[in-house]
């Protein structure tokens, strides 16, 4: 009976509305319940009903009044053209490598670690101990907490070789993550405008941040076996560049790791025009056969400018970086990044800070260089006997993803859209080029979810490159 009544008023407040303006207001309910002979309650599930097909609104102590009609339009924000005008660089779109994807894909395109290679029980202790301490209300200084600053110092002095002179934890800047440090970098010691050497193919972040800093990028041909020493020079002296951004250890996407040779040849380079190298560890975690040992170890003399990020070894929750810069290059760099963040986050630097100084970090280290020796090899295994198109130029020794070449005729676009039709995600090699590609690339991740699922994916390139074959 209620059900019937209810949509008796409904009807006949449909009726009434028809005929009333936007915004009028509705009767009052005790003059509903005088006019149908209802209840309070049917009277109001009228009124529900109403304002679920959208035709009035209530407004709490007020009333219910007619709903406005809105007419469907097109958003007009053609004024935002002459207001913004044109973009003084146009940065490139956001890399593949951080595109998220459902549990039934085989991501082999992904920039960060599964969830199983991090240190979890470390990492969710350290933030419930670091809520718990005077971090979760105090602010920390600029350059970071003392302890995380004298960690990092650390950290690179255990390298520094005998009549070397160590950083000190002064000589740290610890910033949200290393994107944050790569943009404050470039701007303050390279400059809008200004010419910066970077190798090519790089870091894609490198690329970005790069773009935003009005940076002039100029590629230095890079391969297997890290940069043409002979191209670096000649291109310091074409352009007059004073720095020089590069991953000397573990290369993304390369996975080359300079030999002692070439780290002598650059920085020689690097010294002789007084300009800065900005070496990326960004791998320092990630070595499977080799250790890395980074250049700014052997400076003390502040050419090179070190960048060590916590984020992809500790988890992608704990954005931490910190740059080693000796000198008024260490003066610029904290100025620029007061000026960016004022200071960083003291729950994640503290929680950064309790997971890398536990004695369980450092078996956590030692199990992650066989899990990923496992699944690097499993990686390889498959391409080579799924995908015997795709050529391995080199079998990394450290790092998370392998770079794989194609042949020359490859549409590599219409590859990864094949892929992805098949359920299988891989980056197009083109993002880590700072200029045009010089060939058709892959650049696979092997430290991604269901290493199980790597024949497949493997299976599946191939399965896209006979298409365009056979075409």
């Amino acid at each position: 009976m209620d059900n019937d009544s209810s949509s008796r008023i409904v009807a006949g407040l449909r009726e009434w509305i028809a005929s009333a303006a936007p915004g009028a207001r509705l009767p009052s309910t005790r003059t509903l319940v005088a006019r149908y002979g209802a209840s309070p309650v049917t009277v109001q599930k009228a009124l529900r009903t109403l304002a679920a097909q959208g035709v009035v609104e209530s407004r709490p102590g007020v009333g219910t009044f007619v709903r406005a009609v809105r007419v469907a339009r097109p958003n007009d924000y053609g004024w935002q053209t002459a207001a913004l005008g044109s973009p003084r660089n146009r940065a490139p779109q956001l890399s593949t490598a951080l595109r998220t994807t459902p549990n039934d894909v085989i991501a082999l395109h992904s920039g960060y670690p599964d969830r199983e290679l991090l240190p979890e029980r470390l990492v969710r202790a350290a933030f419930t101990r670091a809520a718990r301490s005077d971090a979760a209300v105090s602010r920390p200084p600029a350059a970071g907490l003392p302890e995380l600053q004298a960690w990092f110092a650390a950290e690179l002095a255990t390298a520094t070789p005998a009549g070397g002179t160590p950083p000190t934890p002064g000589d740290v800047v610890v910033f949200p993550g290393s994107q944050s440090g790569l943009g404050t970098v470039f701007r303050s010691l390279v400059g809008a405008g200004r010419p910066l050497l970077v190798e090519s193919p790089t870091y894609w972040g490198a690329i970005l941040a790069a773009a935003q800093a009005g940076v002039q990028v100029v590629p230095v041909p890079s391969g297997a076996r890290g940069p043409d020493p002979e191209e670096l020079a000649r291109a310091f002296e074409q352009t007059g560049a004073r720095a020089f951004y590069a991953q000397p250890n573990f290369a993304n996407p390369t996975g080359a790791r300079w030999s002692p040779d070439l780290v002598d040849r650059v920085l020689g380079t690097v010294r002789s025009h007084g300009a800065f190298l900005i070496e990326d560890d960004w791998a320092h975690d990630f070595g499977i056969e080799a250790d890395p040992v980074p250049i700014a170890a052997r400076d003390d003399d502040g050419h090179v400018v070190y960048l060590r990020s916590l984020t992809k070894s500790v988890s992608p929750a704990v954005r931490i970086a910190g740059v080693v810069a000796r000198g008024p290059a260490r003066t610029r760099v904290l100025a620029d990044a007061q000026a960016e963040s004022m200071y960083v986050s003291g729950i994640l630097q503290a929680a950064a800070l309790d997971v890398v100084t536990q004695p369980a970090w450092r078996t956590h280290l030692r199990n992650l260089r066989h899990q990923l020796a496992a699944r690097r090899d499993l990686l390889v295994e498959s391409l080579r006997e799924h995908a015997p198109t795709a050529r391995l130029e080199a079998v990394p020794r450290g790092g998370l993803n392998i770079w794989v070449r194609l042949p020359d005729t490859t549409d590599l676009a219409r590859l990864v859209r094949d892929c992805e039709s098949d359920g299988v995600l891989v980056a197009p090699g083109g993002e880590w080029f700072p200029a045009e590609p010089t060939g058709a690339y892959l650049r696979l991740n092997y430290s991604g979810p269901n290493p199980g699922a790597f024949p497949d994916g493997a299976r599946a390139v191939e399965q896209a490159l006979a298409r365009q074959r056979t075409r």
